[in-house]
Protein backbone atom coordinates (compact mmCIF):
# COMPACT_ATOMS: atom_id res chain seq x y z
CA UNK A 1 0.00 0.00 0.00
CA UNK A 2 1.35 3.32 -0.80
CA UNK A 3 1.75 5.32 2.57
CA UNK A 4 1.74 8.85 0.85
CA UNK A 5 -1.86 8.03 -1.39
CA UNK A 6 -3.11 6.52 1.99
CA UNK A 7 -2.07 9.84 3.75
CA UNK A 8 -3.95 11.49 1.15
CA UNK A 9 -6.92 9.98 1.17
CA UNK A 10 -7.15 10.48 4.93
CA UNK A 11 -6.18 13.89 4.28
CA UNK A 12 -9.66 14.48 2.14
CA UNK A 13 -11.52 11.87 4.50
CA UNK A 14 -10.21 14.18 7.46
CA UNK A 15 -11.45 17.35 6.05
CA UNK A 16 -14.23 15.98 4.20
CA UNK A 17 -14.03 17.09 0.84
CA UNK A 18 -11.03 17.58 -1.75
CA UNK A 19 -11.57 21.29 -1.86
CA UNK A 20 -10.95 21.74 1.87
CA UNK A 21 -8.84 19.32 1.92
CA UNK A 22 -6.82 21.30 -1.16
CA UNK A 23 -6.88 24.64 1.22
CA UNK A 24 -5.71 22.50 4.24
CA UNK A 25 -2.61 21.36 2.99
CA UNK A 26 -1.50 23.56 -0.20
CA UNK A 27 -1.99 20.06 -2.31
CA UNK A 28 -4.00 20.68 -5.46
CA UNK A 29 -7.57 19.00 -5.54
CA UNK A 30 -6.35 17.05 -8.68
CA UNK A 31 -3.61 15.81 -7.07
CA UNK A 32 -5.10 14.21 -4.23
CA UNK A 33 -8.04 12.85 -6.98
CA UNK A 34 -5.31 10.89 -8.64
CA UNK A 35 -3.68 9.73 -5.54
CA UNK A 36 -7.12 8.41 -3.64
CA UNK A 37 -7.74 6.72 -7.18
CA UNK A 38 -4.40 5.02 -7.42
CA UNK A 39 -5.45 3.67 -3.78
CA UNK A 40 -8.79 2.53 -4.69
CA UNK A 41 -7.03 0.78 -7.64
CA UNK A 42 -4.42 -1.11 -6.02
CA UNK A 43 -6.58 -2.03 -2.93
CA UNK A 44 -9.62 -2.92 -5.57
CA UNK A 45 -12.42 -1.28 -3.87
CA UNK A 46 -14.35 2.16 -4.08
CA UNK A 47 -13.66 4.26 -0.73
CA UNK A 48 -15.38 7.35 -1.51
CA UNK A 49 -18.69 7.54 -3.50
CA UNK A 50 -18.38 10.80 -6.41
CA UNK A 51 -21.69 10.53 -7.33
CA UNK A 52 -23.06 12.49 -4.11
CA UNK A 53 -22.98 16.21 -3.81
CA UNK A 54 -21.26 16.22 -0.76
CA UNK A 55 -18.16 13.76 -0.18
CA UNK A 56 -19.33 10.51 1.28
CA UNK A 57 -17.26 7.82 2.11
CA UNK A 58 -17.56 4.05 1.55
CA UNK A 59 -18.12 1.57 4.02
CA UNK A 60 -14.19 0.24 3.20
CA UNK A 61 -13.48 4.06 2.73
CA UNK A 62 -14.36 4.82 6.38
CA UNK A 63 -13.09 1.77 7.77
CA UNK A 64 -9.82 2.23 5.86
CA UNK A 65 -10.35 5.72 7.21
CA UNK A 66 -10.66 5.23 10.85
CA UNK A 67 -7.93 2.13 11.00
CA UNK A 68 -5.23 4.35 9.84
CA UNK A 69 -5.78 7.72 10.48
CA UNK A 70 -4.28 7.85 13.99
CA UNK A 71 -1.30 5.36 13.21
CA UNK A 72 -0.62 7.98 10.24
CA UNK A 73 -0.71 10.21 12.88
CA UNK A 74 1.51 8.65 15.40
CA UNK A 75 4.27 7.91 12.36
CA UNK A 76 4.72 11.64 11.88
CA UNK A 77 4.81 12.44 15.17
CA UNK A 78 7.57 9.85 15.77
CA UNK A 79 9.06 11.33 12.62
CA UNK A 80 9.27 14.69 14.47
CA UNK A 81 10.29 13.89 17.02
CA UNK A 82 13.52 11.76 15.51
CA UNK A 83 13.93 14.88 13.74
CA UNK A 84 14.18 17.47 16.71
CA UNK A 85 16.07 14.96 18.61
CA UNK A 86 13.49 15.23 21.60
CA UNK A 87 10.47 13.23 22.26
CA UNK A 88 7.98 16.20 23.41
CA UNK A 89 4.51 15.54 24.27
CA UNK A 90 1.58 17.47 21.82
CA UNK A 91 -1.06 17.10 20.63
CA UNK A 92 -4.31 15.47 21.80
CA UNK A 93 -4.78 12.54 23.62
CA UNK A 94 -8.17 10.90 24.95
CA UNK A 95 -8.13 8.41 27.92
CA UNK A 96 -10.94 6.34 28.63
CA UNK A 97 -11.65 4.89 32.53
CA UNK A 98 -14.70 3.74 34.19
CA UNK A 99 -16.33 5.84 35.70
CA UNK A 100 -15.98 5.39 39.73
CA UNK A 101 -12.07 5.13 39.30
CA UNK A 102 -11.96 8.55 37.20
CA UNK A 103 -14.72 9.75 40.07
CA UNK A 104 -12.10 9.55 42.37
CA UNK A 105 -8.69 9.76 41.31
CA UNK A 106 -8.48 11.28 37.18
CA UNK A 107 -9.73 14.80 37.96
CA UNK A 108 -6.79 15.23 40.32
CA UNK A 109 -4.29 13.66 37.91
CA UNK A 110 -5.79 15.07 34.80
CA UNK A 111 -5.26 18.27 36.43
CA UNK A 112 -1.43 17.80 37.36
CA UNK A 113 -0.94 16.24 33.68
CA UNK A 114 -2.31 19.65 31.88
CA UNK A 115 -0.33 21.76 33.80
CA UNK A 116 2.33 19.93 33.44
CA UNK A 117 2.10 19.16 29.91
CA UNK A 118 -0.01 22.43 28.36
CA UNK A 119 1.06 21.35 24.78
CA UNK A 120 -1.32 18.09 24.94
CA UNK A 121 -5.20 18.47 25.14
CA UNK A 122 -5.96 15.79 27.32
CA UNK A 123 -9.22 14.61 26.95
CA UNK A 124 -10.87 11.87 29.79
CA UNK A 125 -13.70 10.19 29.05
CA UNK A 126 -15.84 8.20 32.03
CA UNK A 127 -17.56 4.93 30.90
CA UNK A 128 -18.11 1.84 32.07
CA UNK A 129 -18.54 0.04 28.62
CA UNK A 130 -15.48 -2.01 27.61
CA UNK A 131 -14.35 0.43 25.01
CA UNK A 132 -11.89 -0.65 22.07
CA UNK A 133 -8.79 1.92 21.68
CA UNK A 134 -8.61 1.95 17.94
CA UNK A 135 -12.71 1.59 16.96
CA UNK A 136 -13.33 4.12 19.38
CA UNK A 137 -10.49 6.31 19.03
CA UNK A 138 -8.53 6.16 22.75
CA UNK A 139 -5.32 6.49 22.74
CA UNK A 140 -5.06 4.88 26.54
CA UNK A 141 -8.04 3.02 28.27
CA UNK A 142 -8.10 2.42 32.36
CA UNK A 143 -9.36 -1.02 32.52
CA UNK A 144 -10.18 -3.51 35.98
CA UNK A 145 -8.73 -6.71 35.82
CA UNK A 146 -8.20 -7.03 32.36
CA UNK A 147 -8.51 -10.17 30.83
CA UNK A 148 -5.92 -11.51 28.88
CA UNK A 149 -5.89 -9.80 25.13
CA UNK A 150 -2.88 -10.25 22.67
CA UNK A 151 -4.43 -7.01 21.28
CA UNK A 152 -3.78 -4.48 24.15
CA UNK A 153 -0.40 -3.90 25.68
CA UNK A 154 0.16 -1.52 28.69
CA UNK A 155 0.99 -1.21 32.84
CA UNK A 156 -0.33 -2.29 36.05
CA UNK A 157 -0.44 0.67 37.98
CA UNK A 158 -2.64 0.10 41.32
CA UNK A 159 -3.78 -2.43 43.43
CA UNK A 160 -7.50 -2.19 45.16
CA UNK A 161 -9.51 -3.58 47.38
CA UNK A 162 -13.27 -4.24 47.52
CA UNK A 163 -15.00 -3.63 50.93
CA UNK A 164 -18.38 -4.24 52.62
CA UNK A 165 -19.38 -1.65 53.83
CA UNK A 166 -22.93 -0.55 55.56
CA UNK A 167 -24.77 2.60 57.06
CA UNK A 168 -23.28 3.47 60.68
CA UNK A 169 -26.95 2.88 62.18
CA UNK A 170 -27.23 -0.99 60.50
CA UNK A 171 -26.50 -3.50 63.26
CA UNK A 172 -24.09 -6.15 62.67
CA UNK A 173 -24.52 -9.38 62.52
CA UNK A 174 -22.33 -12.03 64.60
CA UNK A 175 -20.67 -13.70 61.92
CA UNK A 176 -19.32 -16.74 61.83
CA UNK A 177 -16.34 -18.35 60.15
CA UNK A 178 -18.19 -21.82 60.12
CA UNK A 179 -19.52 -22.44 56.17
CA UNK A 180 -23.09 -21.12 57.17
CA UNK A 181 -24.25 -18.45 54.68
CA UNK A 182 -25.40 -15.29 56.19
CA UNK A 183 -28.63 -13.41 54.62
CA UNK A 184 -28.19 -9.65 54.92
CA UNK A 185 -30.43 -6.45 52.76
CA UNK A 186 -27.89 -5.43 50.23
CA UNK A 187 -27.52 -3.13 47.42
CA UNK A 188 -26.33 -4.88 44.25
CA UNK A 189 -25.56 -4.14 40.98
CA UNK A 190 -27.88 -4.46 38.29
CA UNK A 191 -25.42 -6.79 36.78
CA UNK A 192 -24.63 -8.81 39.63
CA UNK A 193 -26.13 -12.60 39.56
CA UNK A 194 -28.89 -13.75 41.31
CA UNK A 195 -26.70 -16.59 43.39
CA UNK A 196 -23.71 -14.65 44.54
CA UNK A 197 -21.80 -14.88 47.78
CA UNK A 198 -20.08 -12.85 48.83
CA UNK A 199 -16.76 -14.44 50.75
CA UNK A 200 -15.01 -12.13 53.53
CA UNK A 201 -11.98 -12.94 54.82
CA UNK A 202 -11.77 -13.99 58.56
CA UNK A 203 -8.95 -14.92 61.25
CA UNK A 204 -10.02 -18.38 60.75
CA UNK A 205 -8.99 -20.19 58.06
CA UNK A 206 -12.17 -20.57 56.51
CA UNK A 207 -14.22 -16.92 55.01
CA UNK A 208 -17.31 -15.83 56.31
CA UNK A 209 -20.11 -16.19 53.50
CA UNK A 210 -22.21 -13.55 52.94
CA UNK A 211 -25.84 -14.18 50.79
CA UNK A 212 -26.59 -10.35 49.52
CA UNK A 213 -30.45 -9.88 49.64
CA UNK A 214 -31.27 -7.70 46.97
CA UNK A 215 -33.59 -4.84 48.24
CA UNK A 216 -32.38 -2.53 45.25
CA UNK A 217 -30.33 -2.76 42.10
CA UNK A 218 -28.63 0.09 40.47
CA UNK A 219 -26.22 0.24 37.52
CA UNK A 220 -23.21 2.14 38.30
CA UNK A 221 -20.92 1.82 41.49
CA UNK A 222 -21.82 5.54 42.62
CA UNK A 223 -25.42 5.06 42.76
CA UNK A 224 -24.86 1.82 44.68
CA UNK A 225 -22.63 4.20 47.23
CA UNK A 226 -25.36 6.60 47.49
CA UNK A 227 -28.01 3.95 48.73
CA UNK A 228 -25.78 2.61 51.25
CA UNK A 229 -25.29 6.09 52.41
CA UNK A 230 -29.23 7.04 52.60
CA UNK A 231 -29.39 3.73 55.06
CA UNK A 232 -30.58 0.48 52.54
CA UNK A 233 -28.29 -1.82 52.88
CA UNK A 234 -25.50 -3.20 52.80
CA UNK A 235 -22.76 -3.24 49.63
CA UNK A 236 -19.48 -4.39 48.60
CA UNK A 237 -17.59 -1.28 47.03
CA UNK A 238 -13.77 -0.33 45.83
CA UNK A 239 -11.79 0.97 48.47
CA UNK A 240 -10.79 3.36 46.32
CA UNK A 241 -14.38 4.52 46.65
CA UNK A 242 -15.63 4.69 50.00
CA UNK A 243 -12.29 4.95 51.84
CA UNK A 244 -12.79 8.86 52.83
CA UNK A 245 -16.27 7.97 53.89
CA UNK A 246 -15.25 5.48 56.24
CA UNK A 247 -12.72 7.53 58.04
CA UNK A 248 -15.51 9.98 58.53
CA UNK A 249 -18.01 7.88 59.95
CA UNK A 250 -20.57 8.24 57.00
CA UNK A 251 -20.30 4.54 56.68
CA UNK A 252 -19.14 1.48 58.42
CA UNK A 253 -16.90 -1.23 57.20
CA UNK A 254 -17.62 -4.77 58.08
CA UNK A 255 -15.27 -6.66 56.12
CA UNK A 256 -13.02 -7.31 52.91
CA UNK A 257 -13.46 -9.47 50.20
CA UNK A 258 -11.62 -12.72 50.56
CA UNK A 259 -9.05 -13.48 47.07
CA UNK A 260 -6.59 -11.50 45.14
CA UNK A 261 -6.21 -7.97 44.78
CA UNK A 262 -8.11 -6.20 42.53
CA UNK A 263 -5.45 -5.02 39.44
CA UNK A 264 -6.03 -1.39 37.56
CA UNK A 265 -4.51 -1.46 34.36
CA UNK A 266 -3.93 1.74 31.93
CA UNK A 267 -3.46 -0.38 28.18
CA UNK A 268 -3.48 0.71 24.73
CA UNK A 269 -3.25 -1.27 21.04
CA UNK A 270 -0.45 -3.01 20.63
CA UNK A 271 -0.43 -1.92 17.11
CA UNK A 272 0.20 1.47 18.18
CA UNK A 273 3.76 3.15 19.08
CA UNK A 274 3.75 4.35 23.02
CA UNK A 275 4.46 7.62 22.04
CA UNK A 276 5.66 10.51 23.96
CA UNK A 277 2.15 12.08 25.16
CA UNK A 278 1.34 8.55 26.36
CA UNK A 279 4.20 7.99 28.07
CA UNK A 280 3.87 11.02 30.06
CA UNK A 281 0.34 10.41 30.83
CA UNK A 282 1.95 6.79 32.30
CA UNK A 283 4.45 8.31 34.28
CA UNK A 284 1.97 10.94 35.98
CA UNK A 285 -0.11 8.00 37.07
CA UNK A 286 2.99 6.08 38.18
CA UNK A 287 3.78 9.04 40.11
CA UNK A 288 0.12 9.34 41.68
CA UNK A 289 0.35 5.70 42.87
CA UNK A 290 4.01 4.98 43.54
CA UNK A 291 3.29 2.57 46.09
CA UNK A 292 0.75 0.66 43.55
CA UNK A 293 -1.76 2.09 46.78
CA UNK A 294 -4.60 4.38 46.69
CA UNK A 295 -4.45 7.55 48.93
CA UNK A 296 -7.50 8.99 49.35
CA UNK A 297 -6.84 13.37 48.78
CA UNK A 298 -6.64 15.54 51.59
Amino acid sequence: MDLRALSDFNLVAAHGGFGRAERASGRSKATLSRRVAELEQSLGVRLIDRGSQSLRLTDEGRALHERTNGLLSEIAEAGEAVALGASTPKGSLRVSAPVAFAHVALGRLGARFAMAYPDVQLTIVAEDRLVDPIEDGYDLVIRINPLSDQRLVGRHFLNDERLIVAPPGMPRPAFKADGNEIAVNAILLAATLPAVIWRMKADAEADILIKPQPVLRLSSLLMVRDAVLAGAGIALLPKLLVDTDIAAGRLAYWGTQAGPPVEIWALQSSRRLIGAKVRAFLDVVEKEFPDRVFVPPT
